[in-house]
């Protein structure tokens, strides 16, 4: 101990004092660190605001906000007509009691992380899979989910691109991680080939069937698959990113009618029934798998901007919120 008398303190006891001064600035950098990391974990992870949720959000539309990368709430009466306080996401959807994120994770090779999150935005699973996000859907019932990664290449307007399409069943937790082994019927035969990829799924309300675009020999199908039989059968050709309406007797889908970079495609709606499809009113190229935010309207990204135009091909598109992307209107 020190001499309380006024003496100058042994050399032993400076060094403890040394040593237990150089311990206490140790376990304060020690703290600091884990509690940066601790916030920097947070901010990878992107989750939510407190009380920002999509629970009684039956018809608002959501969207990624461009500028912080974050889910936002639309709502003109907010300012600048959004409510941002979602989690991070490059591709968002959700449905029933489910929400689908797609995060891009830093680094090279591209790497994701789909992250599984309930109507308040909590985290329920979390799957790291390679590859660049491109699409996500739920279906109604928030029991099925799909997405779909960019293996190779980032755009469908580029003849060099690779594809990897997931099927999550919550209900047994059953992940298919690439559903190309699924049994192809294409052209009344049964279809074997090393370029066939898969993307754009959209689920029936049976959660059995589903919608998907095949490519394979330099052409794209529309594709109905079977969960229960594990098996698919080509309907058509020069469909993509097939969105089906929410009374599933039509499907918003895009289609080819360019062979050029620029703007190749248009959006269509195709009637399952009668076999017909018109074009819609939207006369851009629009890259995105369209969304029903109702019976009679769709919605879509297109020029750092989320429209919306009438399924039925009259009208003109609109724009419902700027710098944002992937909606979607929970119901």
């Amino acid at each position: 101990m020190a001499d309380l008398t006024g003496a100058r303190p042994s050399a032993r006891t400076r060094v403890w004092i040394l040593v237990l001064a150089l311990l206490l600035l140790g376990g304060g950098a020690t703290a600091y660190t884990l509690r940066a990391a601790s916030g920097r974990a947070a901010a990878v992870a992107g989750t939510a605001d407190p009380g920002f949720t999509v629970e009684r959000a039956t018809g608002a539309l959501y969207a990624r906000d461009t500028a912080s990368g974050r889910v936002a709430r639309v709502d003109p009466a907010a300012p600048g007509g959004r409510v941002v306080g979602g989690p991070t996401c490059d591709r968002f959807h959700a449905a029933g009691p489910t929400a689908l994120c797609l995060q891009r994770r830093p680094g090279v090779p591209a790497r994701s992380y789909v992250l599984v999150l309930d109507r308040r935005l909590r985290e329920i699973r979390r799957i790291a899979l390679p590859g660049i996000p491109s699409r996500a859907r739920v279906s109604a019932s928030g029991n099925m989910l799909a997405w779909t990664m960019f293996a190779t290449g980032d755009s469908y307007a580029r003849s060099s691109f690779s594809t990897r399409t997931s099927i999550l069943d919550l209900r047994t937790g059953y992940l298919v991680k690439n559903i190309e082994q699924i049994p192809l019927t294409l052209g009344g035969r049964r279809h074997h080939a090393p370029d066939v990829n898969y993307w754009g799924v959209s689920f029936a309300a049976d959660d059995n069937r589903f919608y998907a675009t095949v490519s394979t020999g330099g052409r794209t199908h529309l594709v109905e698959g079977d969960m229960k039989n594990w098996s698919a059968k080509a309907l058509r050709e020069n469909v993509e990113c097939p969105s089906l309406s929410p009374d599933g007797t039509r499907l918003a889908f895009k289609k080819r009618v360019s062979d050029g970079p620029s703007e190749p495609w248009r959006l269509y709606v195709y009637e399952l029934g009668t076999g017909r499809e018109h074009p819609v009113a939207e006369r851009r190229g629009i890259d995105d798998q369209a969304l029903w935010t109702d019976r009679s309207t769709l919605a879509y990204g297109y020029g750092g901007a989320v429209w919306s135009v009438p399924a039925d091909g009259t009208g003109t598109p609109r724009r419902l919120a700027s710098g944002a992307s992937s909606p979607a209107a929970p119901r």
